[in-house]
Formats: structure tokens, C-alpha cells, sequence
């Protein structure tokens, strides 16, 4: 399989130096997904940051890959009536094929075809947030965070790709008593980590892949950043879930799980290994995106082989659960 053809990113970085005010710290979101079971403990509100500097082969999120807001469009929705390209004030888009084409060098993201279309076809995918917006959705759910262990997840795309944006949030999080998870690859500058983890109650970190051209092969980066800042979590004693996506033919072999085994088992404080089945749902959601992306087509591994990988990492030491 092809190597990934993207730049190698640099991971992002936070100044604490001149450090605006919260009132003028916007972020960019593209979901939040309210009673969230899977994104830590409890019943949560997850917040998913626009942007990544990983592109994984298999990713359930293509949408959060770019940092900037784009265009949508749910192809089975669409009736194909035109009054998207008749409304578009850059005439960014025609219809080809009965289906809309957009040009994304002329299109503004204005979102004039997304209020015209009566089929709810058309979306602008990413919305420019305020810290008191995005609180407004977290805040809501107090009683149910309190009932059940739960709080607030800040998930992505890479949630450390902003790290203003995430620092306020967990901050305000903190002054409200709301327990605090990110959802993270832990690509990112080890000082941004370290201010992160400070204000962080859990983290869920994504193994990926033990070596580390493998991981740059599937993913566009390498992994040695990802598994030292892991270790620096470790060794500042956070808590800990290990997540790995389990998906065939690229780590679920006998090697890679036991170097696996062998690395979670070596940090501290790790409540958990979660192994996550592979799932198509990243295919779909890719068709919606202007972006040509192309994703890995495997497999899902069935109930035996992911029994089996709980069963070899369990000799580990490890707690080791299918799912999130």
C-alpha cells in the first residue's frame, strides 16, 4: 500500500506568553454530541475539534481533518433541483451528473446554498465557536454529569491543535467542577502536553501503531513523538486509557500486539487498554467531504479475533476491554 502523500505537519504548540482574553479565544467545532457513553466515564458532552495532523487510512472522523470549515454534501439526500447553484452568489457550483459540484477556490463558505436547499442536502461542515457557546452545551447537562461520574470529552480531530481554545475550556471546566477527558494522538509539542495535563482529569490516548514506519506509512507522521509523550504522561502520574483501533492487516499482528502489551504495561497509572474494531463509518462520512480521500478498505475483525487480542493483552497485566 501506497505511503500517505501529505506534508509531515508540525505538531502544534501553545504560547501561555501573551495570552489573550477568554472573550476573544474562539475555536473551530464541527460536533457536539450530547450523553455520550463512549468518550469517558459516565454520561458526557463531547466536543470534536475541527483540524488533525494525522491522516489515518481508516479514520471514523475524515471531516475533522482539515482546520478550516467546508463544504457538505449528504449525495442521497439530494434531488438534484439546482437551486444551490441558482442561489450561490460566487457561482461556485454547477451540477454535473445530477449532483452539485462546488469549487472550492471560488466558494466562500457564505452558506446561501445550505439555507436554499429544501432537501437538506447541503452543509457547511466546522462553526466558529466562543468558549461561553461551547460551555452553554456542557453546562446543560450538569445534573447528569454529577449522577453519573460523567463530564465533559474534548475529542477531534486533535483536540491539542488548539491549544488556546482547549486550555480555556478546561479551565472553565474546572471553575464549574466538571470532570475533564481528552480524546487525543498526542501529537503535539511536549510543553503544550504538559499544560493540557495540568488542567486534565483523563486522558485517552490512541496507540496506533508500536513502529514507527508503519505508523508514518498509514498515518502521514511517525509515532516517536507520540509514544514519548505518552511516557511523559505517565511519569506526571495522569490517568491513563490506552485506545487502539484494532484494524487488519495493519496492527493486528502477533508483533505489534505484543510490543503493544509490552508498552502499555510499562506505564503508570493506565486504567485501561480499550480495543476499538475497525468501522466503516469514516467511508460514508468521506463521501460527504469535497475532499478526494480515499479510505482503507478492510475488514471489520469479528468477535474471535478481538477476544483473542484481549486475551494476549491480558497476559500483560493489562485491563483490557472491546470498545470505548
Amino acid at each position: 500500500m501506497d505511503t500517505l502523500n501529505i506534508p509531515n505537519p508540525e505538531p502544534s504548540s501553545a504560547t501561555p506568553q501573551n495570552k489573550p482574553a477568554e472573550s476573544e479565544i474562539k475555536g473551530l467545532v464541527f460536533d457536539i454530541k450530547k450523553y455520550a457513553i463512549h468518550d469517558g466515564p459516565g454520561i458526557r458532552t463531547t466536543v470534536f475539534f475541527k483540524g488533525c495532523p494525522l491522516q489515518c487510512k481508516w479514520c471514523h472522523n475524515p471531516e475533522s481533518w482539515s482546520s478550516n470549515a467546508e463544504q457538505g454534501l449528504l449525495k442521497g439526500r439530494c434531488i438534484a433541483c439546482g437551486q444551490c447553484a441558482q442561489t450561490c452568489p460566487q457561482q461556485a457550483i454547477s451540477l454535473v451528473e445530477n449532483l452539485p459540484v462546488t469549487d472550492t477556490d471560488k466558494c466562500s463558505l457564505c452558506g446561501r446554498c445550505v439555507d436554499t436547499c429544501i432537501a437538506g442536502a447541503r452543509e457547511i461542515i466546522g462553526r466558529e465557536m466562543t468558549i461561553s457557546e461551547v460551555m452553554v452545551e456542557v453546562e446543560q447537562d450538569v445534573i447528569f454529569y454529577d449522577q453519573s461520574g460523567g463530564g465533559a470529552t474534548f475529542s477531534g480531530g486533535e483536540p491539542l491543535m488548539q491549544p488556546e481554545f482547549l486550555l480555556a475550556l478546561l479551565d472553565r471546566c474546572k471553575a464549574h467542577e466538571i470532570h475533564t477527558t481528552v480524546d487525543t494522538s498526542c501529537y503535539a509539542q511536549t510543553e503544550t502536553l504538559k499544560m493540557v495535563s495540568e488542567r486534565t482529569d483523563l486522558f485517552l490516548c490512541d496507540l496506533k501503531h508500536m513502529d514507527n514506519e508503519m505508523h508514518e506509512r498509514f498515518t502521514g507522521i511517525g509515532n516517536n513523538l507520540i509514544l514519548d509523550n505518552i511516557m511523559c504522561l505517565s511519569d506526571a502520574d495522569k490517568k491513563i486509557v490506552i485506545r487502539v483501533p484494532v484494524i487488519p492487516g495493519f496492527n493486528d499482528d502477533q508483533a505489534n500486539i505484543d510490543a503493544t502489551g509490552k508498552f502499555t504495561a510499562s506505564l503508570q497509572n493506565v486504567d485501561r487498554i480499550d480495543i476499538l474494531p475497525f468501522n466503516r463509518g469514516g467511508k460514508e462520512k468521506s463521501a460527504r467531504l469535497t475532499a478526494d480521500i480515499k479510505s482503507l478498505q478492510v475488514e471489520t475483525p469479528n468477535a474471535v479475533q478481538m477476544n483473542s487480542i484481549l486475551n494476549h493483552l491480558s497476559k500483560y497485566g493489562l485491563k483490557v476491554k472491546i470498545g470505548g
